[in-house]
């Protein structure tokens, strides 16, 4: 049963005074010509703003790429999933009957999305300074953990390197299916290295997302049969 939206906002703090656009905000396109898409776009924006501010003040020594790499780690889907799951934003979201039937309210993609709905919907509605703040109180504990001397290297990456410091062969990804409407996919990604005797797998909104899923399982697994 999906939840009220005003009950979703008193929890945020009651950042959007007009009930009808942050309803707005909650709504996917699956229902219809009135949904989130517009206040997305918008609230990725202001997102991105926002923390490439607030990184610039953070790390006064940081050069461009690497504040542009931490910015990247900050707003990618994933982390906006999870934030999304933190708020448990999944039960108040206006998914079509298709949407729901297939678990919509779960998807990574359908909650980062909504993330950025919001943000949009309270930028429109109370300012930019109001939106900041949302923002930073939202992502401040993400913005906390960051530090410029931990790689930030993807996974792929990482997991090659150590492959190639070992002489041993490179990764292969395959392709095992895709799930989903064309607008919303689910890809899921299978990873075979020669050290490992069981396939890693991962999933993701995209191909190269559900790549890193699987090469950060199977960076996992080599670090736990290290340690054994």
């Amino acid at each position: 049963m999906i939840k009220p939206a005003a009950e979703l906002a008193r929890k945020l703090g009651n950042p959007c005074e007009d009930p009808e656009l942050f309803e707005l905000a909650l709504t996917h396109r699956s229902c219809g010509k009135r949904n989130n898409e517009r206040l997305e776009f918008l609230g990725d924006a202001i997102l991105s703003f926002v923390i490439a501010d607030d990184l610039y003040s953070r790390f006064p020594d940081a050069r461009e790429g690497q504040m542009s790499r931490l910015r990247s780690r900050v707003v990618k889907g994933e982390t906006l999933a999870l934030i999304a799951r933190e708020m448990a934003v999944g039960d108040y979201l206006r998914l079509g009957s298709g949407e729901l039937k297939s678990g919509g309210f779960r998807r990574d993609s359908i909650l980062a999305d909504s993330v950025e709905a919001i943000i949009g919907a309270v930028y429109l509605d109370q300012g930019v300074e109001a939106a900041r703040a949302f923002i930073l109180h939202w992502f401040g504990p993400h913005l906390e953990q960051l530090d410029l001397n931990i790689t930030l290297k993807d996974a792929k990456t990482r997991l090659q390197e150590f492959l190639q410091s070992r002489r041993a062969q490179l990764p292969q990804y395959e392709l095992v299916s895709v799930e989903g409407e064309p607008h919303d996919q689910t890809f899921h990604i299978r990873c075979e290295i020669s050290l490992l005797d069981v396939p890693t797998e991962g999933h993701g909104s995209s191909r190269r997302q559900a790549e890193q899923e699987a090469a950060r399982a199977a960076l996992a697994q080599l670090d736990q049969e290290a340690g054994a």
